[in-house]
């Protein structure tokens, strides 16, 4: 100890002895209550702090629980998520739009349970993050992977959708996309495609909107579709296109 340093105060702090130090002759000019020194036990050297010294928050449970949580949501049908913000589809299904200057809007993607969808990376302003239905979504913030496969998806979601509404025939474009919502969201086996228009909320006016057809025009063609065997109703929700009855039509 230096032979200047004399014992203020000696007491525990876990478990380990912690001696505090004066030094009366301090070179600084600090008046001895301002000069007292902390240190623990240990081989003696002069001591002299010059900075803060950083302090060390452990992460309890408590501090944990404390911490703000994600983001979770409930929405409604027709509900905009908020701008700029990447969400984890937990519930229900949502669709990404643009609108056009004569204010029809465009489908850019369809979305449903464990997708993450956000407007953030697009180059297009204003995209909307519509719900289609009671939507449950929670906040998160993505990894450079997660957000790698989120815009292949979305490229390729644009991309499918592009191609469809590039089909001339109204009969055959309606199909391919009630086949391409059998592909992306339904159930797929070598018999065909099932699906529920119901629990997606796809009413006829929105299967419209997604592929460029009236409403009427989409009423018309289902129905036939139903007459033909090409769509065949296989519970109160669910619908079914028989690959056999697919093939045979084109």
């Amino acid at each position: 100890m230096p032979q200047n340093a004399r014992p203020k105060k000696q007491h525990k702090a876990d478990g380990d002895l912690v001696l505090w130090f004066c030094h009366p002759q301090a070179s600084d000019g600090l008046s001895k209550p301002n000069d007292l020194r902390r240190r623990r036990a240990g081989p003696p050297f002069p001591f002299r702090a010059t900075h803060p010294v950083p302090t060390i928050t452990m992460a309890t449970p408590s501090l944990i629980q404390s911490l703000p949580k994600a983001l979770r949501l409930t929405l409604l049908p027709n509900d905009v998520l908020p701008e700029g913000l990447t969400w984890r589809i937990h519930d229900g299904y949502i669709r990404t739009t643009i609108w056009d200057a004569e204010g029809e809007s465009l489908t850019l993607g369809i979305w449903g349970p464990g997708d993450l969808v956000t407007n953030a990376h697009s180059g297009l302003d204003p995209v909307e993050v519509q719900c289609l239905t009671t939507v449950v979504v929670e906040q998160h913030n993505p990894s450079d992977a997660e957000t790698l496969a989120f815009l292949l998806q979305q490229i390729r979601n644009t991309e499918e959708i592009f191609e469809i509404n590039r089909i001339r025939s109204a009969e055959r474009r309606l199909l391919m996309l009630l086949r391409w919502i059998g592909l992306r969201f339904g159930q797929v086996s070598s018999r065909g495609y099932r699906f529920s228009l119901k629990d997606m909320n796809l009413t006829h006016r929105a299967l419209a909107e997604v592929c460029g057809l009236t409403r009427v025009t989409v009423t018309k063609n289902l129905n036939r579709y139903k007459t033909l065997g090409l769509l065949q109703k296989v519970s109160e929700a669910d619908l079914f296109i028989p690959s056999d009855g697919l093939a045979a039509a084109f």
